[in-house]
């Protein structure tokens, strides 16, 4: 073979693998996009690029991977349930105390699925991963919390905090097990 020849088949060989790789980091944007639906762009928006933001939600399925998630049992979720609908009774007489304890109710379901609840920022990533449709609203209803903490929601704000919360309660009691098992590989 002559020198145009070898040069030739090892620029088929570059394109085709420049090819390869572009088609799959296509891939796993597209299917990052798909997974994390609104939390893609909140990342995207943190991060300032795309690739940056990938990165950071893979580093969250990595984590929670190596977490002990796990489903309720009927007793636990009939638990959960019973103080969820106490909660939501006291928002009538007390819609501050109500959210507050909407709150609490959260983490301790969190905690009792397996998810650490030290800082909020790490469990809402962490929620993004098996819950991206509502961490959205999680993050929504802390907001509220914190300005009902300062006195500065008003009732129509707790309330919706309230529905916040629930949202994401309702998909935390579910009993399925979590959309990333333990054992997925990347």
């Amino acid at each position: 073979m002559n020198t145009t020849a070898i040069l030739l088949l090892v620029l088929i060989v570059v394109v085709i693998a420049l090819g390869a790789f572009l088609f799959w980091q296509w891939r796993r944007s597209a299917a990052l996009q798909q997974k994390f639906g609104p939390e893609y762009q909140r990342a995207v928006g943190q991060c300032g690029d795309e690739r940056k933001a990938e990165a950071e939600l893979a580093a969250r399925e990595k984590r929670v991977r190596s977490l002990n998630i796990r489903s309720l049992t009927p007793e636990e979720q009939a638990r959960f349930t019973e103080a969820w609908k106490k909660a939501q009774a006291r928002f009538v007489d007390e819609p501050s105390q109500a959210a507050a304890e909407a709150d609490t109710l959260v983490k301790e379901l969190m905690q009792a699925r397996g998810y650490p609840v030290g800082d909020f920022e790490q469990r809402a990533a962490d929620i993004s991963v098996d819950h991206p449709n509502v961490v959205s609203n999680y993050r929504a209803a802390r907001e509220i919390a914190l300005r009902n903490n300062a006195g500065k929601a008003t009732t129509e704000d707790i309330r919706q905090a309230m529905v916040h919360y629930r949202s994401l309660f309702e998909e935390l009691l579910e009993t399925t097990e979590p959309a990333t098992p333990k054992e997925a590989v990347r």
